[in-house]
């Protein structure tokens, strides 16, 4: 995929999932189930049965393998991995823009800079400018279309659009906030403390 290409937003997490993958050991469906609940619980709500569904999917399309490991007394383990299709798919998601739509830069974008600062730390803050820069050049679109737009004939049609601006307005200040320090790969982005 090239890299000036947007990944639509996903309504799925494969994605985070393949990251948590590329980023350890194999592991079991229900550790992963775990840490995108723990570790991006605010930005994707998924049950533990769809999550193993997921992953089913993705070892189906090949981008993950599983091996059983039986166990004494309790039934038998899908130790779950990435396959290199998979590494291939997840490593080019992650090289791609989001694109500037407010749920696409909440989610996929959020999942993007976490897996970024874990597994390339050095490309975060280039994606947190990528992302600036074309939520501004959105923006400036936005605010070109309102000007040319009819105040009283187009009275809805203003409303939603200042909605959008507005709304575009404060992600670009939210993004201007997203940090990583240096050599913290488990740091979070966010907005600066409060005194």
């Amino acid at each position: 995929m090239s890299q000036h290409t947007a990944y639509t937003a996903s309504r799925s997490p494969e994605f985070a999932l393949l990251g948590f993958l590329a980023a350890g050991p194999p592991t079991h469906g229900y550790d992963l189930h775990r840490r995108l609940t723990d570790e991006l619980g605010q930005v994707w709500h998924a049950s533990q049965s769809q999550t193993y569904a997921i992953l089913a999917r993705l070892e189906a399309r090949g981008l993950v393998c599983s091996t059983v490991v039986e166990q004494a007394r309790l039934p038998a383990r899908r130790l779950l991995e990435l396959t290199p299709a998979g590494r291939a798919q997840f490593e080019a998601w992650l090289a791609a823009p989001t694109g500037a739509s407010i749920r696409a830069i909440r989610v996929d974008f959020i999942t993007r800079l976490y897996f970024a600062a874990r597994l390339h730390p050095e490309l975060a803050p280039g994606m947190v400018q990528v992302e600036i820069n074309a939520a501004r050049a959105v923006l400036h679109d936005l605010q070109t279309d309102l000007a040319a737009m009819p105040a009283v004939e187009q009275r809805f049609n203003r409303l939603a659009l200042e909605l959008r601006i507005r709304q575009l307005s404060a992600v670009i200040d939210w993004l201007n906030t997203c940090t990583i320090p240096e050599g913290d790969s488990h740091a979070t982005s966010g907005p600066p403390a409060l005194p």
